[in-house]
């Protein structure tokens, strides 16, 4: 009887001891999770310096896209993030787990009022986290990055912004596109913010994923356990195509 109830404080001590740790990793090691990818205050400096040709100057802040005849285009330029934003549960303890590539490419159609095209492609092998662990699963087992590697968006419907964008003003909007992740398409609707500065312009929003409907395995493993579903998040840096 002994010897029972040295084996049961023992493992008592140990879960103590496994939550406690955990608990001390989450709350004082280990850094808070990045903030949800959103609209920045100056969009102007990364996309202004990729829009202008080697040796040119760029157009100042503030001064009008250039002009065109037709849909004006846009691509995706540095500072583009993609990744992804799930619950966890850590031994008892709720975190939130987060990663993101900025390999990512794009490119956007205006004419006047309306978005006529929009997509963009992620390299999911080069998605990273705060933990390698997590990376390795997410690019084995859960997204199968080696069959694979990217995931991509495509408008299906125009977008009708009402009147052409004013500089500096943030436009909301909804986004109806084909979204393919792990082999697996399907139609989903985006919430999306964008602003134009100049000669720059930004996009930003987040699609709600249930693995399931794109055929990726519950990303739990070990002690961490997670939702049936995350969290697709998106910010496109747009500069005019050359």
């Amino acid at each position: 009887m002994g010897k029972l109830k040295l084996l049961v404080a023992a493992l008592v001590g140990l879960a103590v001891l496994v939550v406690g740790g955990t608990w001390v990793y989450i709350n004082v090691i280990r850094e808070d999770a990045p903030e949800r990818l959103t609209l920045q205050d100056d969009p102007t400096t990364s996309a202004s310096a990729a829009a202008s040709p080697a040796g040119s100057a760029s157009a100042p802040a503030g001064s009008a896209a250039p002009a065109a005849s037709g849909p004006t285009r846009w691509t995706a330029t540095d500072g583009s993030i993609v990744g992804y934003r799930v619950d966890e549960i850590l031994n008892g303890q709720n975190v939130t787990a987060v990663g993101r590539t900025s390999d990512v490419t794009g490119e956007v159609a205006l004419d006047g009022a309306k978005v006529t095209e929009a997509s963009f492609t992620a390299d999911l092998t080069t998605v990273k986290s705060d933990s390698s662990r997590r990376d390795g699963q997410f690019r084995g087992r859960i997204m199968d990055t080696d069959t694979h590697p990217t995931a991509t968006f495509k408008l299906t419907q125009p977008i009708d912004l009402g009147t052409p964008p004013a500089d500096g003003k943030v436009v909301s909007a909804k986004a109806t596109g084909d979204l393919t992740l792990r082999g697996t398409t399907k139609s989903v609707v985006i919430d999306l913010q964008a602003k134009r500065s100049g000669n720059a312009a930004e996009i930003s929003g987040s699609i709600p994923i249930v693995f399931e409907d794109f055929k990726i395995p519950n990303p739990s493993f070990g002690p961490a356990q997670t939702e049936d579903n995350g969290e697709l998040e998106v910010l496109l840096k747009l500069a005019p195509a050359a």
